[in-house]
């Protein structure tokens, strides 16, 4: 699985100023920049803003707010300077995503508030792409990154988007910027970093449709696991993911989670919902542990986190969880977790043979 890193940031930022510095004899400032109402001039100093702005969040490891400063461009600054800055605030967040520690996160607004290394990487690469074609429109210049890369961007910040079959395409579809045949156009759009869900001894991470791919086919998924991680059923529920994420159905709060332990930043399981909750409240959730992992309490304080965090959202009422009957780590697990048993499904359901357990709210 290759990370989203900063390498992949200057290769964005290259590519986007090889482009534009063909066409710095032009007039930026009276040329709007393709659909946006902002001009070419002032679209590329949004580039480099947002690109310091995501660095100063890492490196100042802010959690409530933007760090309060902003870059302003000294008078006179002619377009080939402005690309200068564009590379120098390129290389600022790829040097500060390098020397962030994976299990820092720092604020962001959209959706959950935080977002690690890797999302602001891509969130800054992006900012990249879209704001290079944006002035590209508008100058006439042709501009199309690596569809690699828009895939990864598709599949690690907009997970809640169908992929499609051209990946430029589709993010721009995605993003305001274009049409796609069969999908109606967007008009508001949100890229959607990972959720967390913190528990005491461990943090739950969720897990995007690019770390599933790479758990589905036997990676690590981007974490660092304890031996023997992660266990079969945590691959399992990540094709799952895949699956949901390819039909367009997925919905990132409501898949995939690694445990992941407070004290040393590693995995030990994978927890996580069947699907969104049904029409009546009912949201269903299972899990494993890497074997080396079991034993220590954190099924039980996984499990009470993440129904609490489910719990408290308007549209559940229940938590659901089955398990064999002989299954009885599993079954102490749960009933840890304040779940009751509710039934034994029966042997023509989807659950043959199992035990059934329901925490209400």
């Amino acid at each position: 699985m290759r990370s989203m890193g900063g390498e992949r940031v200057e290769e964005a930022v290259a590519g986007a100023v090889a482009l534009l510095r063909t066409a710095t004899d032009r007039d930026w400032q009276g040329t709007r920049a393709g659909r946006l109402d902002w001009d070419c001039r002032y679209t590329a100093e949004h580039i480099a803003s947002d690109l310091i702005a995501y660095a100063g969040q890492l490196a100042g490891r802010a959690t409530e707010a933007y760090v309060p400063f902003e870059i302003t461009l000294d008078e006179g600054t002619g377009n080939e300077d402005v690309l200068q800055v564009i590379e120098t605030t390129g290389a600022l967040l790829a040097a500060t995503v390098r020397t962030t520690p994976r299990e820092v996160r720092a604020f962001h607004p959209y959706p959950f508030r935080s977002a690690n290394r890797e999302g602001f990487a891509a969130m800054g690469i992006t900012e990249v792409l879209l704001h290079t074609h944006d002035i590209a429109e508008g100058l006439g210049l042709a501009y199309e990154p690596s569809p690699e890369l828009c895939a990864d961007l598709l599949a690690r910040i907009f997970p809640h988007v169908q992929p499609g079959t051209d990946p430029w395409r589709t993010l721009l579809w995605a993003t305001g910027r274009g049409d796609l045949p069969g999908r109606d156009p967007v008009t508001e759009w949100r890229w959607r970093n990972n959720l967390v869900v913190p528990a005491q001894r461990l943090t739950l991470q969720g897990v995007s449709p690019a770390a599933a791919t790479d758990l589905a086919a036997g990676g690590d998924g981007g974490f660092a696991w304890v031996e023997g991680g992660p266990f079969q059923g945590t691959r399992d529920a990540a094709g799952m993911l895949l699956k949901a994420y390819g039909a367009g159905t997925h919905r990132p709060e409501w898949g995939v989670f690694a445990l992941v332990r407070r004290e040393d930043g590693r995995a030990v399981g994978g927890m996580g919902f069947h699907g969104a909750p049904d029409e009546d409240g009912r949201v269903e959730v299972g899990y494993d542990l890497a074997e080396a992992a079991r034993g220590k309490g954190y099924a039980t304080e996984a499990l009470r986190a993440l129904s609490a965090w489910a719990l408290a959202r308007e549209e559940v009422t229940s938590v659901f969880a089955t398990t064999e009957p002989e299954n009885r780590a599993s079954q102490a697990v749960i009933a840890r977790a304040g779940f009751t048993r509710v039934a034994v499904e029966s042997a023509e359901g989807d659950g043959a043979g199992q035990f059934a357990y329901e925490l209400r709210g």
